[in-house]
């Protein structure tokens, strides 16, 4: 059994894309529509056949009211991992990413905060263990 694919709700599909694609740095899978629904992926640049995040509309009442009830509780809706978050904050931040939280030690990691502008926070984290 494998994990293919996991689901953020956004309330902008075009500017979630902008962000996960031009400020995170992913690459766009699958974009299709039918009506007004619209089914939108992004993967990893780093492993483009990995796991996908569909950028779901958030049309669902109960998605909208957890979704604004982590955001207010400064509560990350999902986490990625950084090989080197320092680089990957320098190289967010000049594309214009709003960080809630700089890169901060938490003894067993460093973690970072950014918003997606999109309704969620998202939590950057490089494992120390993952240090040579």
């Amino acid at each position: 059994m494998k994990i293919k694919l996991l689901t953020i709700y956004v309330n902008d599909q075009e500017k979630a894309l902008h962000f996960y694609t031009e400020v995170l740095g992913f690459v766009k899978k699958a974009d299709y529509s039918n009506g007004p629904y619209r089914w939108l992926t992004v993967a990893s640049a780093e492993e483009p056949e990995g796991t996908e995040l569909q950028l779901a509309l958030i049309n669902n009442p109960a998605a909208a009211t957890f979704q604004q009830a982590l955001f207010q509780q400064n509560q990350p809706a999902v986490m990625f991992f950084s090989d080197n978050l320092q680089a990957d904050f320098e190289r967010m931040k000049a594309a214009g990413a709003e960080f809630t939280m700089a890169p901060t030690d938490v003894q067993y990691a460093w973690n970072a905060t950014v918003n997606d502008t999109c309704g969620n926070l998202i939590q950057l984290t490089q494992l120390k263990r993952w240090q040579g």
